[in-house]
């Protein structure tokens, strides 16, 4: 079995790095339909979902996380402040930035390691492994996809090959 760093951290990075090509995209359809992007920015599927905005501080907040929470160690807290594609791109970069700090060897023992989830209802515990298979993983493409959807939804011309991103090998 691969580790839970091979697993987790290259497929976060690769999918940001691709979310990140994906708002560059959306900033240069506004400039070319001649609309402020923080339109785009503030949009969402449907009156109960998350704006735009939210779908790439909450995918950012699940990549540290699930990180952190398997090598049992703390995510930097970002402040959920951002309001604009330049600052949802830095937050996008900075996630990435941290990401790539970790090494393979803090993930030794963290398919076994209890990691607790606390949501405003419940708390959740579950064996590393668990929680990044079932949690962690789903949590973070779904608020990845949500992201892409609300862009498309709104003309932006992406497609799967954006979604995916550029794969190379070794990472």
């Amino acid at each position: 079995m691969s580790s839970l760093y091979e697993t987790s951290i290259p497929m976060f990075v690769h999918t940001l790095k691709s979310l990140r090509a994906i708002l560059e995209k959306a900033v240069a359809h506004a400039e070319s339909k001649k609309f402020d992007p923080s339109v785009l920015a503030n949009c969402r599927l449907f009156p109960d979902m998350l704006p735009l905005i939210n779908q790439i501080q909450i995918a950012s907040d699940a990549a540290k996380g699930a990180a952190a929470r398997l090598t049992g160690t703390e995510p930097p807290k970002f402040e959920d402040n951002e309001k604009t594609f330049p600052e949802l791109i830095a937050r996008i970069d900075k996630t990435v930035d941290y990401l790539q700090t970790f090494k393979p060897e803090q993930f030794e023992g963290a398919a076994e390691r209890m990691v607790t989830i606390k949501t405003r209802n419940n708390s959740y515990t579950f064996p590393g492994l668990l929680f990044l298979r079932h949690w962690a993983i789903p949590n973070f493409f779904f608020h990845v996809t949500t992201a892409y959807n609300i862009l498309r939804h709104n003309g932006v011309e992406i497609g799967k090959a954006d979604y995916l991103g550029r794969v190379q090998a070794g990472v």
